[in-house]
């Protein structure tokens, strides 16, 4: 997936920080945030708070006797490879999924280390601090939501490109074919759950595209290839949490498709099944990384420090295909 750099944009003051802290979100991603709080005697985190685009949340509530703040943000998994860069100043203790870590300097089981990087938020004219995630781009709040909707149509499957914040007849018409297909009206697009709805609706199965579905408990990470004719270009990691499905980024009309998955464990390693690991691929070698990648070369891997993986044709003749994933 061809993802723009992004960054994590904040507002400075020298103010303590005495009252609610409020995140805001001008990016054109839902995120998920983490905080840290830095005492001198011990640093703790707490996680994960969703922030939709154009949104706010408080995730501190009144006064805060602390000598840092600090800072950890992800992309949803439907988006694929985290756009956000994963760097810091600090590396503190998280968890998967919604945590309250006292002792965050030392991991534990289940835990794993991220970047945290120290904010200084702004404060506001009710007395309260606030501090804005943001692109390159440099989103207002309506450019945000609006860029978030078209990122989340491309995903869908719809022509809503370039995702710019931008309003348009293409857009429209992308988001109008994609509200018809849910059977939704037009008044939801304006709702405060309407990412929740989109969100939803990209983690089901499509009649048209390429969906893979993680019907395992494990985390799977996958990949796609398209051959154009020209080259063949392959990208991941795409992050497919368990009992969900995704749509990779396969834009055009590629003349074919290829997809690689394998199962992963909290600290990212293959999951093995009868001394296997479990991974779903075929004999079409193509070029990998370990890391978010994009590779439109795909002739000596290992010499380029990368690998090469089997990756299975995907046959899109009839206009979509679901690829579900299962123990097997």
């Amino acid at each position: 997936m061809s993802l723009p750099a992004a960054a994590i944009s904040l507002l400075f003051s020298s103010a303590p920080a005495l009252a609610d802290l409020k995140l805001c979100n001008r990016m054109s991603y839902v995120v998920e945030v983490a905080i840290g709080i830095d005492d001198r005697s011990t640093t703790a985190t707490r996680g994960w708070f969703r922030i939709d685009p154009a949104s706010c949340r408080v995730v501190l509530q009144g006064a805060l006797a602390a000598d840092r703040v600090l800072l950890s943000a992800r992309a949803l998994g439907v988006y694929g490879a985290s756009p956000i860069p994963q760097s810091g100043s600090d590396t503190l203790c998280v968890a998967p999924e919604n945590f309250v870590i006292a002792a965050a300097r030392q991991c534990r089981s289940g835990q794993t280390p991220a970047p945290f990087t120290q904010i200084t938020p702004t404060r506001t004219d009710d007395g309260n601090l606030v501090a804005y995630l943001a692109e390159d781009s440099e989103y207002d709040d309506e450019q945000a939501r609006l860029a978030g909707i078209q990122r989340l149509l491309v995903i869908a499957g719809y022509d809503a490109a370039p995702i710019d914040g931008v309003d348009g007849p293409k857009t429209q018409a992308a988001l109008t074919a994609f509200l018809r297909s849910r059977g939704l009206t037009a008044e939801i697009a304006q709702s405060q759950s309407f990412f929740t709805t989109m969100i939803d609706a990209v983690q089901r199965p499509s009649p048209s595209g390429l969906t893979w579905c993680n019907d395992t408990p494990h985390r799977i990470m996958a990949a796609v290839a398209t051959d154009d004719g020209k080259a063949v270009t392959s990208r991941g990691w795409y992050r497919i949490d368990p009992g969900k499905c995704l749509h990779p980024d396969v834009a055009g009309q590629p003349k074919q498709v290829f997809s690689f998955a394998e199962a992963v464990d909290a600290e990212n390693r293959a999951v093995r099944h009868r001394d296997k690991p479990m991974n779903w691929g075929g004999s079409k070698d193509l070029c990998t990384r370990e890391s978010k990648f994009e590779v439109s070369e795909q002739g000596d891997c290992g010499a380029r420090g990368m690998s090469a993986t089997g990756f299975a044709p995907v046959d899109l003749s009839s206009g979509g295909k679901t690829l579900r994933f299962a123990v097997p």
